[in-house]
């Protein structure tokens, strides 16, 4: 198969893997080299539907020995196949660089032979760009699961992410819809990224300045609505990542139908405003203080039509309105509408004067949201007398989200 024809393949083949940002890494431009990672990360562009394209985001190969029923690369797929040689991969990287098309690759692949031959010809992409070529470009290699340690103590040197999927929240579901996969061989991939990680970072403390492996961490991404699993269990599982293995995200990827899809599987996609919920009840867990348990009421979902943090507030007027000149950090997060900028505003100018409606305009928070759970210093803002109902009429989004936008957004940042 031509090299271009083989690339449409695997490109296309890698469009469902979500979890490829790339910050947080700060590689230099070697010395005779091309390419770095310093900064912020890479610079993103997004097609329509939101997908990043700023990297060479591609697979080794659609070829795979498992038969994943949710995948279309799995075993049992009818769907062309093709697989790139390890110099092709970096022929590819290089020359779209020197194009200014990509900034960095992120490789992937099906399952070839085994794990660990499978983690080998990934990490010889990796050693070949560094060492033969000097490239100082983004990496991130995402490793399949099973793969040995010393594989991935190799990869990691040359890697700036190395990460696994844990591909759905529970073993049962693993054992439904993907039975050669198991949450201990996954989860023991994220502990020995965890190890390299921690002890690169302890010689770096030790003044080892050169000590470097798989600096940008790991994340994981997770499959949701192919299974029963609700959205309690979905958070439950990203938190214990979370607090086990010092995950930098977990993503939420949709199940989408696939070609001759089996029994198993559903035969319509989720909502995809299931999937923007789940990422901004993520993004309470990790940045707002927020336990998994108190962002759900009755329903082990969450709630479609309103953002959780709005949901958590209705289930809890009794501590409505706040004053925002006397209430602490960690509750002034939870008024919706107020994100951790705008919290952390208002705490140093309140050391300066009481805070007035007008001040918090000033301060550009989102007083249509915010206002009716909070009070200022000239009495505004309190919503007292409003039933719950006209409340969430009231501080609901006036027009629908856009959905393939605002839930590819909060996949890189956002504030609720």
């Amino acid at each position: 198969m031509e090299l271009k024809r083989k690339l449409t393949v695997l490109a296309n083949a890698a469009k469902h893997d979500a979890s490829c940002a790339s910050g947080g890494s700060r590689r230099k431009t070697p010395d005779g080299g091309m390419g770095n990672a310093e900064g912020t990360g890479i610079c993103h562009s997004y097609t329509p539907d939101g997908r990043c394209v700023s990297l060479l985001k591609i697979l080794l190969t659609n070829f795979c020995i498992y038969d994943c029923r949710y995948c279309e690369s799995r075993m049992s797929s009818n769907v062309e196949r093709a697989r790139f040689t390890p110099e092709e991969v970096v022929t590819l990287t290089l020359d779209f660089y020197k194009r200014n098309y990509i900034e960095g690759l992120f490789l992937s692949s099906g399952v070839i032979k085994s794990p660990d031959y499978t983690m080998e010809q990934l990490g010889r992409v990796a050693r070949s760009l560094r060492e033969e070529h000097a490239f100082g470009g983004y990496i991130h290699l995402k490793a399949p699961p099973g793969a040995s340690q010393g594989l991935l103590d190799q990869a990691g040197r040359y890697a700036d992410r190395l990460s696994v999927n844990i591909e759905l929240p529970t073993e049962g579901d693993l054992a439904a819809l993907a039975p050669e996969k198991s949450l201990p061989a996954i989860e023991r991939v994220m502990h020995d990224v965890k190890a390299g990680i921690d002890l690169a970072r302890a010689a770096h403390d030790d003044g080892d300045e050169h000590a470097r492996w798989a600096p940008a961490g790991q994340t994981t991404q997770m499959v949701i609505g192919a299974t029963p699993s609700t959205d309690r269990t979905i958070l439950e599982t990203s938190s214990r990542l979370y607090t086990g293995y010092g995950l930098r995200r977990v993503y939420y990827a949709a199940y989408s139908p696939i070609v001759h899809a089996d029994r198993w599987l559903p035969g319509t996609a989720p909502p995809l405003v299931r999937e923007h919920r789940l990422y901004e009840a993520d993004w309470l867990v990790r940045q707002y203080g927020f336990g998994v348990d108190e962002l759900f009421g009755e329903d082990p979902n969450l709630d479609l039509d309103i953002d959780p943090k709005l949901a958590w507030a209705l289930r809890h007027r009794e501590l409505f309105p706040m004053d925002v000149n006397r209430a602490p950090r960690e509750l002034l997060l939870r008024i919706p509408g107020l994100g951790v900028r705008n919290v952390e505003r208002i705490i140093r100018a309140r050391r300066h004067r009481a805070l007035r409606i007008a001040d918090l305009a000033r301060l550009r928070v989102a007083l249509r949201r915010a206002a009716p759970f909070l009070i200022t210093a000239d009495g505004v803002g309190a919503a007292s007398g409003l039933d719950d109902a006209n409340l969430r009429a009231r501080v609901r989004p006036a027009q629908q989200l856009d959905l393939f936008a605002s839930a590819q957004s909060n996949r890189a940042t956002g504030e609720l």
